[in-house]
């Protein structure tokens, strides 16, 4: 497509669409000249979003909790189990790759597609059988992405060299965040600019505004110019009224019609930190985040309690992510034929969805029949969801145990 095109690519990361191919040359630079500056003269990318501490923990808060949450591959049938012997298994719970663990490949994941919208993974094979054997994460500004005419998708990997080698679509995971052409996910970085800009801004503001130390409480304005030795002279009589100093803290005398002017912390001063905290609640909103996940005290709203509240944050905020990646990882890791035999992945973050131990309790007491209600677990399943070691069978095949002692261990047991 010619020059302009080539140039746009290289600075959109990915393939313009139509309507941005149409555009003047003038209008072209002026995009690139512009390129990510965002309305308060701060340019904002997914590396220097990262250095605003909000992003940074909004990034880390998602990207943790989707790491630390087993991610398996299992199977239906009679029963649900865990397909410890299909080959995905062992590379999505631990080693996907000779260098990482799960835990680190999935959170490297998450960041890149909370900061870019994608994130792509390249699948190596060995064998004629072609077996996986290897998910590698590719950096998203090495990836170049378009969709060709007959609506197929092509992957170009840019490599150290700088030359690029195409993929074939079977052989990259793409996963997108939110999308608009529903080819590429829509980069959030860009689309929260201003209020990450803002946040930049403020911060850096906030630093010149501490730069070299406090600044100074106050001067003292003279109505006549001061010679050398006068300004030395009252340099050292100031000293007098410095913190630390003989007079500190007791009244200045003043003559001359010199005038003290104070330069504390004035109202405008105080909006300005109330700017701060204001973007930071922007960036939350912005990547669908809790504040007080991230920190932000008194920002826990209507919850009544901080179990309902991190329950809310499992709900609203985890629970979409482990829903994305189950469904990108079930169509492009695993083949048809696997999903017609009844393989599946999953996350399982029951663990973080547990309330304190009275309540459960109390949960699983009525889910195993208590106070007359029809019971819909069996012990087994009750001890799986606390990561216990499991019977086998059911309650009445369990023999003798706790459940079998009498209630009252002073009472003597009948007929005696």
């Amino acid at each position: 497509m010619g020059f302009w095109s080539d140039l746009a690519r290289g600075f959109l990361g990915y393939e313009p669409e139509p309507v941005q191919a149409k555009m003047t040359s003038a209008q072209i630079l002026a995009e690139i000249a512009r390129g990510s500056q965002s309305g308060s003269g701060a340019r904002v990318d997914w590396s220097s979003a990262l250095q605003t501490t909000t992003v940074l923990s909004c990034t880390r808060v998602i990207a943790e909790g989707v790491a630390q949450v087993p991610f398996k591959v299992y199977r239906t049938g009679s029963a649900r189990i865990e397909a410890t012997d299909h080959p995905l298994y062992d590379l999505l719970y631990r080693r996907p790759n000779p260098w990482q663990t799960s835990f680190e490949f999935r959170e490297s994941l998450i960041f890149h597609v909370v900061l870019t919208g994608n994130a792509f993974v390249r699948k190596l094979r060995v064998g004629s059988e072609r077996r996986l054997a290897s998910l590698e994460l590719v950096l998203p500004q090495d990836m170049r992405v378009k969709q060709l005419p007959d609506g197929r998708i092509e992957y170009r990997l840019r490599q150290s060299g700088g030359m690029e080698i195409v993929l074939p679509p079977e052989d990259v995971w793409h996963i997108r965040g939110p999308s608009w052409n529903t080819w590429m996910g829509l980069d959030a970085t860009r689309l929260a600019r201003e209020a990450v800009g803002l946040a930049i801004a403020t911060e850096a503001a906030h630093a010149d505004f501490h730069r070299n130390g406090a600044r100074t409480s106050g001067f003292i304005a003279m109505k006549d110019t001061l010679t050398g030795d006068q300004f030395d002279q009252l340099d050292k009589w100031l000293e007098k009224f410095a913190q630390g100093g003989e007079r500190a803290g007791k009244p200045m005398i003043l003559d001359h019609e010199a005038k003290w002017q104070s330069s504390q912390m004035t109202g405008v001063d105080a909006e300005h930190l109330k700017t701060r905290e204001f973007q930071c609640l922007e960036i939350c909103r912005a990547l669908r985040v809790m504040p007080i996940m991230v920190g932000i005290q008194g920002a826990a709203g209507a919850y009544d309690n901080g179990e309902s509240m991190f329950i809310a944050h499992v709900v609203h905020t985890m629970m979409p992510w482990y829903e994305r990646l189950e469904h990108s990882a079930d169509v492009n890791l695993l083949t048809e034929e696997d999903r017609r035999r009844g393989f599946y992945t999953k996350f399982t973050p029951a663990a973080l969805m547990r309330g304190n131990a009275k309540d459960r309790a109390e949960y699983y007491a009525k889910a195993l029949g208590a106070g007359g209600t029809r019971p819909w677990m069996t012990q087994d399943e009750v001890r799986g969801l606390e990561e216990l070691d499991v019977y086998g069978g059911h309650a009445e095949e369990l023999g003798t145990g706790a459940m079998d002692q009498p209630t009252n261990p002073a009472a003597p047991p009948a007929g005696a």
